[in-house]
C-alpha cells in the first residue's frame, strides 16, 4: 500500500484510536493519514500514542465546517474544496476511507427534520460526494494488479435494528452499505475496490452518549457493554485498523461490493 486517506470522525480520531490507525499505516508503509477534525484531537491522538511511530505518518488538517465557517452538517462547498486542496498536493489517492459520521437522538414523533437532514447529509451524502469529487485521484492510482480503494464505514445499525441507535442514523448506515454495493459493481471495471465496515460497540462518544456514559469514554465500565456482546467485549482500535489495514491491501483484490461487520458477532447471533 503505497498511500492511505482516511477521512476522520470521532469513530477513530479517539487518541487512542487514531493512534492505532496511525501505527499501522505507517507499518504497511502509509504516505499520508488525513483528518478532517480539529488540531487539538490530532495533538491528543500523537501524545496518547507511546510508539513513537505515529508521529511519522504526516496529515493535513483541515475541518472545513470551522475554517468555511458553514453550519454543522454536509456543504458541497467543503466537499469541493477538500477535494481541490487534494488534488493540489497529491497526484493519486490510493485508499479513501469515508468514515465521518453523526447521530441524532429523538422520538419519532418528536424527530426534527433538521436532525434527518443533518444525520443524511453528512453519513450518506458526504460518503457519495466525496467519492465523485476524488475520482480522478482514485484512478490515477488504479490499476489491475494494484486496484484503488474506498472504504466506506458503515454501522450494525444498518443491518439490525437497535434500540440505541435512533431512526435517522440507522437508516443512513443501511443506505452507505447499499451504496457500497452500487459503487463496487460500477467501478470494479475502472479497477476501484469498494468495501465496507460496519463497527459494532466501540468505545467511543458518540456510543458514550448513548448509553448513559454522558460523552465519557475513560474511566467508565465499558466492560458492562461488552458482557451484552456475544465476544464479552466491546471492539479494539486494532479490530478495526486490521479490517482496513486487510481492505486496503492485495489480500482483498479480488473483493468488492461487500460491508464486513466488526461486532463480535452481534448481528451473526441476532
Amino acid at each position: 500500500m503505497r498511500g492511505y486517506f482516511a477521512i476522520g470522525s470521532e469513530r477513530i480520531s479517539k487518541p487512542m484510536n487514531l493512534g492505532a490507525l496511525m501505527r499501522t499505516a505507517n507499518a504497511f508503509g502509509a504516505s499520508f493519514v488525513f483528518s478532517i477534525n480539529a488540531e487539538h484531537r490530532l495533538r491528543a491522538a500523537y501524545q496518547a500514542d507511546t510508539s513513537k511511530t505515529a508521529g511519522q505518518v504526516p496529515y493535513y488538517q483541515w475541518d472545513n465546517v470551522d475554517e468555511m465557517q458553514l453550519p454543522r452538517g454536509c456543504q458541497m462547498v467543503g466537499i469541493e474544496h477538500l477535494a481541490n486542496t487534494l488534488a493540489e498536493r497529491e497526484e493519486k489517492i490510493d485508499v479513501l476511507v469515508n468514515n465521518a459520521g453523526v447521530a441524532w437522538g429523538a422520538k419519532l414523533e418528536d424527530f426534527p427534520e433538521h436532525g434527518w437532514d443533518k444525520v443524511m447529509d453528512v453519513n450518506v451524502k458526504g460518503v457519495f460526494f466525496l467519492t465523485q469529487k476524488l475520482m480522478p485521484l482514485l484512478r490515477k492510482s488504479a490499476s489491475a494488479d494494484n486496484p484503488a480503494r474506498v472504504i466506506n464505514i458503515a454501522s450494525i445499525d444498518g443491518m439490525h435494528t437497535s434500540p440505541m441507535s435512533g431512526f435517522a442514523y440507522g437508516t443512513s448506515k443501511a443506505a452507505v452499505i447499499h451504496l457500497t454495493r452500487f459503487m463496487g459493481a460500477h467501478l470494479a471495471g475502472e479497477h476501484i475496490l469498494c468495501n465496507g465496515i460496519a463497527p459494532g460497540p466501540f468505545p467511543t462518544y458518540m456510543l458514550s452518549t448513548g448509553v448513559g456514559f454522558k460523552g465519557e469514554t475513560e474511566g467508565v465500565d465499558w466492560q458492562k457493554i461488552g458482557d451484552q456482546n456475544p465476544s464479552g467485549r466491546v471492539g479494539q482500535p486494532s479490530d478495526i485498523a486490521g479490517l482496513a489495514m486487510f481492505l486496503s491491501s492485495k489480500a482483498s483484490n479480488y473483493i468488492t461490493g461487500h460491508t464486513v461487520p466488526c461486532d463480535g458477532g452481534i448481528v451473526s447471533s441476532s
